[in-house]
């Protein structure tokens, strides 16, 4: 059975889950024979554990905190591309966290989400002439990808009174190495992010570029991501830090103020453990970069998916079942639109199921080898592939958990299938539901696809 929530007690992450479960088919968000919602909300939902989130963040900035000296400025910048919902972004904000943003869509989700200027962090590889004014307008943070991009800055800093209001940094790709999944590395020699620190004479053009600049206070790296190993993403900060001492060193005074060292923290896909935690790498980083935490530098930290992905559940009704080949197959409504990476790279995005019977309780059986499919049309469509599991019947329920960051919240739309709704929830006397973001109508379906324009092309 789920977990029952017995009175003064405080279920931890895995219980509140599958008391969300039961709940979500108890009051009718999912489940049924008849579509009694928008487009896919009685087949298809996405869960964020509001408790969990916030938890996360608690446990981002108490590691943080209890390594550096008392009043260290500190910014803990959620990277907004791994859960881009305003009221995911509003819950941070409440929680104490800034925004790291990397385009205008992400800076208007902040922005509207109430995050403040001053609490935003701008990065992108492509910075247009527009984007980077409304930036130093607004007194955002910038790291600088690149030297073209920096003699942008020069012209627009030149061209107003006094310093700018905005932090400006540069980006340095310490070209430390890549991680397990290459498509997702940041920092190997030839990666497209950053001035490159080995390159041949980079290391003098960037001492020389600070210099010549007093209003470059920052330097930022991003040496993480998902199949990284936290000793590699220490390494890449130790030598982000050596430059911010060599360039201090070369003007004679602590120009570099603060260092901004990404995020990238690597997340468990295979079961509810949570590692490794930012104690742990706060650990790494200590060990590898004492300097780090001396209190001579701020920080700046733009984690994502290690915040959220723990957090969210996707669950999806089971409609039909049938056998192939002499292999189970559940076709759901929960594929590549709500899991794009793991339909297309399943060996480095793998992702759990958990079975569910019709009524939200775990479901229990000898398992059997079966495919999990979604409900697009090509046949690479799976979630998991010849899985033990419980037999699965139509009517069943499969959730998919780690699924908060990078996964239903960036909806992909192949087959113009709808997004679906998107609820937080928490337990407290019970389990409530509150709408973060509704199911997409077909009527908002067919606007986006240029309803209005029909005959645009005749």
């Amino acid at each position: 059975m789920a977990a029952d929530l017995i009175p003064g007690t405080s279920p931890g992450p895995a219980g509140r889950r599958d008391l969300a479960v039961r709940a979500a088919v108890a009051q009718g968000l999912i489940g049924g024979t008849e579509d009694t919602n928008a487009p896919g909300g009685s087949r298809l939902v996405c869960l964020l554990d509001v408790a969990g989130i916030r938890a996360s963040a608690a446990a981002l900035q108490t590691a943080f905190a209890r390594a550096l000296p008392a009043g260290t400025p500190v910014l803990h910048a959620f990277a907004v591309k791994a859960a881009p919902l305003v009221p995911v972004l509003a819950l941070l904000a409440d929680a104490g966290l800034g925004c790291e943003v990397a385009s205008p869509g992400e800076l208007a989700l902040a922005r509207a989400a109430g995050v403040p200027a001053e609490r935003t962090v701008l990065d992108s590889p492509a910075k247009t002439p527009a984007e980077l004014r409304e930036a130093l307008a607004l007194g955002i943070a910038v790291n600088i990808d690149n030297r073209q991009e920096l003699e942008r800055l020069d012209a627009l800093v030149g061209s107003g009174p006094g310093g700018p209001r905005s932090p400006l940094g540069l980006r340095i790709n310490t070209q430390t190495g890549a991680g397990s999944i290459g498509s997702t590395s940041t920092a190997t020699a030839t990666s497209k992010f950053g001035i490159p620190l080995r390159d041949e004479g980079a290391r003098a053009w960037l001492v020389r570029a600070c210099l010549d600049r007093p209003w470059l206070t920052r330097l930022h790296t991003h040496a993480g991501s998902q199949g990284v190993p936290p000793a590699r993403m220490a390494e890449g900060v130790r030598e982000l830090h050596a430059l911010a001492e060599e360039i201090n060193a070369a003007a004679g005074r602590r120009q570099i103020d603060t260092l901004d060292i990404g995020g990238g923290l690597p997340v468990n896909f295979a079961s509810d453990d949570e590692t490794p935690t930012y104690a742990e790498y706060v650990a790494e980083l200590r060990a590898a970069v004492p300097g780090l935490f001396s209190g001579r530098y701020g920080l700046v930290t733009e984690f994502g998916r290690a915040l959220l992905a723990k957090n969210g559940l996707v669950l999806a009704m089971v409609e039909y079942t049938k056998t192939s080949g002499g292999r189970p197959i559940a076709l759901t409504h929960a594929g590549v639109q709500v899991a794009t990476r793991t339909v297309y790279a399943p060996g480095s995005w793998p992702v759990r199921i958990l079975p569910y019977d019709a009524k939200g309780s775990p479901l229990t059986g000898e398992p059997v080898a079966q495919d999990i499919a979604g409900p697009a049309c090509f046949s690479g469509d799976l979630l998991a592939e010849n899985r033990p599991l419980p037999r699965l019947s139509p009517g069943d329920l499969i959730g998919v958990p780690d699924t908060g960051a990078y996964f239903f919240t960036a909806h992909y739309g192949y087959n113009s299938l709808p997004r679906p709704p998107v609820y937080g929830f928490t337990v407290t006397d019970g389990v409530h539901f509150t709408l973060a973001r509704p199911a997409q109508t077909i009527s908002a379906l067919l606007s986006e696809a240029g309803t209005t324009h029909r005959t645009a092309l005749l």
